[in-house]
């Protein structure tokens, strides 16, 4: 079993996570995000704490994606591209595109490329222009796990810091 280390920022200890706690309509569905990039965790946690007025969480974990990856029904998103615009809108308008998947992963819809996606969301912006606009930026990353059992088996808590 290989794992990876990844992260999930937040104002909580979360050593058993829910897929279903979150937030309805946002980028990959609802389920429990993590990501591999510890400075975008970082980052999550101390502005979700500055909007809050509370303490930085880091919360540690590792998952072993390639079982993931291997057992249940995956996306993996690469680029800014086309699919991955769709996939964004259409979950933030309440399609739920994620309801097929039990893991969904690429780029975050964040402050460098939201803008893009709203205008584009209004209908201010054609396709062809947003693609051009995103295809513009390196996506970070996000991992979504959307089935309690994966999330049960193949992510351990390893712990959480305070930033």
């Amino acid at each position: 079993m290989s794992t990876v280390m990844v992260y999930h920022g937040s104002t909580e200890r979360v050593e058993n996570p829910i897929c279903r706690f979150g937030r309805k309509n946002l980028d990959f569905g609802q389920g429990f995000y993590i990501t591999n990039l510890r400075e975008q965790a970082v980052a999550w946690a101390n502005n979700m704490a500055r909007n809050r007025k509370q303490t930085a969480l880091l919360n540690r974990y590792r998952l072993d994606r390639d079982a993931i990856l291997e057992v249940a029904k995956c996306k993996v998103f690469k680029a800014y591209d086309e699919e991955w615009l769709r996939f964004i809108v259409g979950n933030r308008s309440g399609e739920n595109l994620a309801k097929e998947y039990d893991y969904v992963e690429g780029g975050v819809a964040n402050d460098r490329v939201v803008d893009t996606i709203n205008l584009y969301m209004a209908g201010l912006m054609e396709l062809n222009s947003a693609l051009k606009e995103l295809a513009k930026h390196q996506p970070n990353n996000q991992m979504c796990i959307l089935n309690q059992d994966l999330l049960n088996k193949y992510l351990v808590y390893d712990g959480t810091e305070e930033l």
